[in-house]
């Protein structure tokens, strides 16, 4: 007997918007190629795509938690400039005279300051919402005029530069990635721990009386992880580094300088950075009480402050991790251009917020997956990428970005009441 289409994704267990976000990913690269002639689906602009989507992606994680539990944060953005105009002036500034010029723990100090900054302000932030119960938008609101000021007060103005050239790899670039052979064992390495994972999570379910897919179901699902994974290694390992560059790397990877030497890029360190923090986060709000609690409080903040949840305390935790994957996107930004100026992270928090959304991440609160606000990142991401490849202006990008963060949520509310969500 044939298995007609909607059982057959039924028995898959996929999520029919990851399927839905999926599909208009693919639909926008398809459009975009098309119209440049091949140029944006190559191995050299997939490898920017991923670098650039990194930071952002980083910090819409942590928005799916604030957004799941009925908040807003408006101050990413400036949080983030803040913290990379502060952390830049210590490597340039400070750190040299306390190591030496080039010292190796100067990128090592850089990024924890970065890190525990964040984490200090989002705490700080938290405590106001919710010990004094003054609303989420207008303590980030607040946030986000207050750190673009004192970004600007930490240099005056001037732009900070050169950073730590170790700090820097964390950015990407040709110097910022595993190379060929590190990334086939990364790829290999992430195919075991994904079937791993899925296997222990069958285990458990089977041991629980669970309803658990067939067994032909999760081996093709295995088979799909894989097959990206390993997809997504092959792509990274096919851009090749420059002509102008390749001496430099070749001393770096210790590689014999020939005549007709090529060397090849792989997958990039932010890239390794933000597939840890979706790792590590999934495994936050799926596997631990903190990510129940989250989610119990979004659904409904009354009945989980009555069932015992301390949900003033769970705000403030809520902001710190904010902060400190704030802090996280601010070292992968910062050593990406290395160097800071004013500007950077402008408007940041505007495109934190829609890959949230557009990832599926429900404003009412109660619903969010880290791996859609992900994917909300990378498609956000795509369409500001492929329109500036075929030419589109500035001014036109915000348009189109406005009425397709819109038409998401819309989307979205119909998708809800026709599945009662």
């Amino acid at each position: 007997m044939q298995v007609s289409k909607q059982t057959f994704f039924g028995k898959l267990g996929l999520d029919t918007r990851l399927l839905g976000m999926i599909g208009a990913l693919v639909v926008l690269w398809v459009m975009f190629d098309l119209i440049t002639g091949g140029r944006f689906l190559t191995p050299r602009n997939l490898f920017n795509l991923s670098v650039q989507t990194a930071s952002v992606a980083v910090m819409a994680t942590g928005m799916v938690f604030v957004i799941v539990t009925r908040h807003i944060d408006l101050s990413v953005g400036s949080m983030l400039g803040f913290i990379g105009m502060t952390v830049a002036a210590l490597q340039v500034h400070v750190l040299p005279d306390v190591f030496g010029l080039g010292h190796g723990a100067i990128w090592i100090v850089a990024a924890l300051v970065a890190v525990l900054m964040g984490a200090c302000i989002g705490a700080f932030q938290g405590w106001i919402i919710g010990y004094l119960t003054v609303p989420a938008f207008i303590v980030t609101l607040g946030g986000f005029l207050v750190y673009r000021g004192a970004m600007w007060w930490v240099t005056h103005g001037q732009t900070v530069a050169p950073l730590d050239p170790s700090f820097r790899l964390l950015g990407g670039g040709a110097d910022g990635t595993l190379g060929e052979t590190l990334s086939w064992g990364f790829g290999v390495f992430a195919s075991v721990v994904a079937v791993v994972m899925m296997l222990m999570s069958r285990r458990r379910k089977a041991k629980h009386g669970f309803a658990m897919k067939p067994v032909w179901a999760e081996g093709i699902l295995m088979v799909l992880v894989v097959g990206l994974v390993i997809g997504f290694v092959w792509v990274m390992n096919s851009y090749k580094i420059a002509k102008g560059a390749l001496p430099r790397i070749a001393e770096a990877r210790g590689v014999e300088m020939v005549d007709g030497l090529q060397l090849f890029h792989g997958v990039a360190i932010p890239v390794i950075i933000l597939l840890l923090v979706t790792v590590v986060m999934t495994i936050i709000s799926t596997r631990t009480r903190f990510g129940r609690y989250v989610y119990a409080t979004g659904g409904n903040p009354e009945a989980a402050e009555l069932s015992g949840i301390n949900t003033r305390l769970l705000t403030v935790k809520i902001f710190a991790l904010m902060g400190a994957l704030t802090g996280i996107s601010a070292v992968i930004a910062s050593a990406r251009l290395g160097a800071v100026d004013v500007g950077l992270g402008t408007l940041d928090e505007l495109r934190v917020i829609a890959a949230a959304v557009i990832g599926g991440t429900a404003l009412s609160g109660g619903f969010g997956t880290i791996y859609g606000a992900v994917i909300g990142a990378l498609i956000m991401q795509s369409l500001q990428s492929g329109m500036a490849s075929v030419g589109v202006d500035a001014p036109l990008q915000s348009i189109v970005v406005g009425i397709v963060l819109v038409f998401a949520v819309w989307i979205d509310i119909v998708y809800r009441r026709k599945t009662g969500a």
